[in-house]
């Protein structure tokens, strides 16, 4: 090791690594990157810190938040973001995509999604090129989608070419319109404007069409209907180069959730029926969803307390993203091994970011968790921007206790 490097040593740990698997033991990290881990020789110069057989993971990457939000990310254990280019200004040129990729350092590391076309309009493409240059990991459509497929297409060829994955909103904005409901029983009782969960397939086979068609990465960030995710099994199998994700709102709740008027469970997509909840669950457990991610969109209370169609979609959930995901290893349905390849390698894989593992050579990015710590989502004492979680009063288990980025603590 080189003089003056920070040798900090993690003892009595239990160690949790999508490649290496679970094990006890401790983990050695030297200069801001890992060196080893298992059975270690703890050097006399180390700085040691004392795990308790508490697990050790690799930080959270939490791919698609739309504000930076260090308070909430801290409370989540979350030490990467990918950050949507739905910003004010859009995320389209060099000079902004460099400013996001440079403010959150050193304690959080943002990795900027470049708007795929200028001001997310969809229709003429953005200077892709000079926004990789800049730091911008991926390429995405916002929170819409795009409309004209010969767009997409060039989108698609274009971020080939560039070595960059595509991350693309799935529904279709034609269909969709101004609903903000799942068509069902629930939005009929209540009256909102809704839309087929057909919009998502529509919008997902165009893509995996054009993708297949191209050779491009293509990342859905989010696929909640049962449809979609049997056209994004069936891609796989075909060789596609297809990830997608999922928040834990669609695989926790249903549209029931919304029975109430309710706007913190607003979102974009809108809730799906029972049977889109179980299949959720069902691709989280036979691997066709690929990555858990917060979807944070922190908002206050002149956007949540309106009527529930004037409300502005999105949830604050970076902080509960961790206690929300345990549930899946509580029940049975994943690994912690494979809950943190869902939450932190597979994003880093799709961002293009050498993280989300123990493995040596890897930043020291660390998170302590306590897995059985009992607390209750409260939605006034929520730490970050704003609130508004649709879990508000939900008791659960499982909390970041400690946190490092490339091996130096991040204060609570």
């Amino acid at each position: 090791m080189s003089a003056g490097s920070t040798v900090v040593a993690f003892v009595n740990a239990r160690l949790v690594c999508p490649v290496g698997g679970v094990r006890e033991g401790s983990l050695l990290a030297v200069g801001g990157a890992i060196a080893a881990a298992g059975p270690v020789e703890v050097p006399a110069d180390a700085q040691v810190v004392d795990c308790r057989g508490k697990l050790l993971a690799p930080g959270i990457v939490d791919l698609g938040v739309f504000a930076i939000d260090r308070a909430a990310c801290r409370a989540g254990g979350i030490t990467r973001v990918g950050l949507m280019p739905d910003q004010s200004p859009v995320l389209d040129g060099p000079g902004l995509v460099q400013r996001a990729a440079l403010i959150g350092k050193p304690d959080l590391w943002i990795h900027p999604i470049a708007a795929a076309t200028r001001g997310l309009a969809g229709t003429e493409l953005a200077e892709a090129a000079m926004c990789r240059a800049a730091g911008a990991r991926a390429l995405g459509t916002g929170i819409g989608w795009i409309a004209d497929a010969g767009v997409m297409r060039r989108v698609l060829a274009y971020a080939r070419d560039l070595d960059l994955a595509v991350i693309a909103h799935g529904e279709d904005g034609g269909l969709v319109g101004e609903a903000v409901a799942t068509e069902g029983e629930t939005a009929t009782r209540l009256g909102l404007p809704a839309a087929p969960g057909l919009a998502e397939a529509l919008a997902v086979a165009r893509d995996l069409m054009l993708t297949e068609e191209t050779g491009a990465r293509l990342h859905i960030r989010q696929v909640t209907t049962t449809a979609a995710l049997d056209l994004v099994r069936a891609a796989k199998r075909r060789g596609v180069q297809v990830t997608c994700g999922v928040t834990p709102a669609h695989f926790l709740l249903s549209d029931i959730a919304v029975s109430d008027f309710r706007t913190f469970a607003r979102l974009s997509p809108p809730l799906r029926d029972e049977a889109d909840r179980g299949a959720v669950l069902a691709a989280i457990a036979d691997g066709t969803i690929d990555v858990l991610a917060s979807g944070h969109d922190p908002r206050g209370p002149e956007e949540k307390r309106l009527p529930f169609a004037d409300a502005s979609p999105g949830m604050a959930a970076a902080a509960t993203l961790l206690a929300l995901a345990l549930t899946l290893v509580r029940d049975g349905l994943v690994t912690i091994d494979r809950l943190f390849a869902l939450l932190a390698a597979n994003p880093a894989r799709v961002l293009g970011v050498a993280a989300g593992t123990l493995e040596p050579g890897a930043p020291a990015d660390l998170v302590l968790v306590d897995p059985d710590r009992p607390w209750l989502i409260d939605a006034e004492t929520l730490p970050g921007l704003a609130g508004n979680t649709p879990f508000d009063g939900l008791p659960v288990q499982g909390r970041a206790l400690r946190l490092w980025k490339g091996g130096r603590e991040i204060a609570g």
